[in-house]
């Protein structure tokens, strides 16, 4: 590729970046074309999908001030700028990959983090961003200022906090049905303090 169309793509890329919600890296060897064309469409508005280059992504994601993503940049790689609900971009994604294996979900970026697979794979789990806060609320309120910071906590902190709350309710026994506190009411003592704890670390300084 000459230098020119290298600048050309890099900055494509950088406007891509700078233009989503977020982006969800996969890998898609073995898909076919048609296939990666059943991908796009069934994304729709929510997310464009493009196959990318690695390196001049690399130099992108820099430019971009996208941080951590340069360990998914191996292998065909292919990115999701989510334009759209970035839950339904995700459950779309995991959907697809459930139906064809070869679509490898390798992680993402949103809200100025990089994600894993598995934080990806939990935004999909996600329901709608207001059932997902009030179910976080009855678990986890403790205070008006912890009730505040959800409210406004961006979506990614959001699935982190849920997984910190599922993760530490597994550790206590509790039925994995509860996780999310769907109907559990005011959390024991023991339970709140570590949820507290988790939105404070999550919290941003000023």
């Amino acid at each position: 590729m000459a230098r020119p169309e290298k600048a050309a793509a890099v900055a494509e890329i950088v406007e891509s970046f700078n233009g989503s919600a977020g982006a969800v890296l996969t890998e898609y060897r073995g898909l076919t074309v048609k296939q990666l064309q059943e991908l796009r469409r069934s994304l729709g508005e929510n997310a464009t999908y493009a196959v990318v280059k690695n390196t001049l992504t690399k130099i992108a994601a820099r430019e971009a001030g996208v941080d951590g993503v340069d360990d998914l940049l191996n292998g065909p790689t292919a990115i999701a700028f989510i334009n759209g609900d970035v839950v339904e971009a995700a459950k779309g994604l995991r959907d697809f990959a459930k139906a064809h294996p070869a679509l490898v979900i390798k992680g993402g970026y949103l809200d100025g983090k990089a994600l894993d697979a598995q934080e990806v794979a939990k935004l999909a789990d996600l329901e709608s961003r207001e059932v997902l806060l009030g179910k976080l609320a009855g678990a986890m309120l403790a205070s008006l200022s912890q009730a505040v910071y959800l409210l406004n906590a961006p979506l990614s902190q959001v699935a982190r906090l849920a997984g910190a709350l599922e993760a530490k309710r597994a550790d206590a026994g509790e039925d994995n049905s509860e996780s999310l506190a769907g109907g559990a009411g005011t959390p024991a003592p023991e339970a709140a303090a570590p949820a507290e704890a988790a939105a404070e670390d999550e919290a941003p300084t000023t």
